[in-house]
């Protein structure tokens, strides 16, 4: 009797229903559900300044190609004011007309004042140390005027600049110069000149004047680099005997933009390259996480 109830019982209660499944279960695991899509592009910001430096240093090489090119037209036209006629110096040299006739060559006349030297420096010439021997020239109308007589060895002059050695020629002198009004800037590293001390280290030419007695003693801003174009022998048996060794005839102006011009286009060849390399190794991945 007991499991012919059974049988009926288990006939009418209802059949369990199965609790639905979520959509995707089918694709997706417990270990990889959907959350979002993480894309790697190639360009990263890194990525990008890498990319601007090729730019930037093809810029910097082709500007020093144009700087060459001014430097190489600055260098003929200075060299032809270099090659004309030398010009009488006149009496009264007018400052404001200087700039027209830089590098110029003039001839000017009279005697040294080698009491009133000054010596700027200390300098270097092929390895050697010394100074610049900046002599007061009086001329036979009673002016004076700044001349640069060249390069004389350290030995030739005592470590306080008093007492000098190197060559002082007495009675009048014929001088050879070239023109400067743009003489070498003081820069941030070099010192204040102490002209109560005898110590110049830059070539002032405004203060050299003052200091000489300016306009009151007739002193001209005029300031003439004489010229000494003598072989190697020659300015070796100069330095030797303590005769000051003066600048060249011609134009020597430094010139590397080439130099730079390559070493800029080698720079953006080779990031230009890394740069290309980088890129392709960086494919962009499209992943789940």
């Amino acid at each position: 009797m007991f499991p012919v109830l059974r049988s009926a019982c288990a006939a009418a209660r209802p059949a369990r229903l199965s609790r639905p499944k979520p959509l995707g279960s089918r694709y997706f695991s417990k270990s990889h559900t959907f959350s979002r899509l993480r894309v790697e592009s190639r360009f990263s910001p890194a990525v990008v300044v890498i990319g601007l430096i090729p730019i930037f240093t093809f810029a910097l090489g082709t500007w020093q190609v144009r700087r060459r090119r001014w430097k190489l037209d600055l260098i003929e036209q200075l060299n032809d004011q270099a090659d004309r006629a030398p010009l009488a110096l006149p009496e009264f040299v007018n400052l404001d007309i200087l700039p027209e006739f830089d590098f110029r060559k003039f001839v000017a006349t009279g005697e040294w004042d080698h009491a009133r030297a000054i010596l700027v420096g200390p300098k270097t010439r092929e390895g050697t140390l010394g100074y610049q021997v900046v002599t007061p020239l009086i001329r036979q109308d009673g002016s004076t005027i700044l001349v640069d007589r060249g390069f004389v060895a350290k030995e030739y002059v005592s470590p306080d600049r008093q007492v000098r050695l190197y060559d002082q020629p007495k009675g009048a002198v014929k001088v050879l110069g070239m023109l400067r009004t743009q003489l070498q800037k003081k820069n941030p590293f070099t010192p204040e000149n102490k002209p109560e001390r005898g110590e110049w280290y830059w070539p002032d030419v405004e203060g050299m004047k003052e200091w000489l007695g300016g306009d009151e003693k007739n002193v001209q801003g005029a300031f003439l680099e004489e010229i000494f174009d003598g072989n190697t022998g020659e300015i070796s048996d100069r330095m030797s005997k303590g005769i000051p060794v003066g600048r060249p005839g011609h134009i020597e102006l430094r010139n590397m933009h080439a130099t730079y011009a390559l070493t800029w286009y080698s720079l953006s060849a080779a990031t230009a390259f890394m740069f290309l390399a980088l890129v392709r190794k960086r494919k962009p991945l499209s992943t789940f996480r």
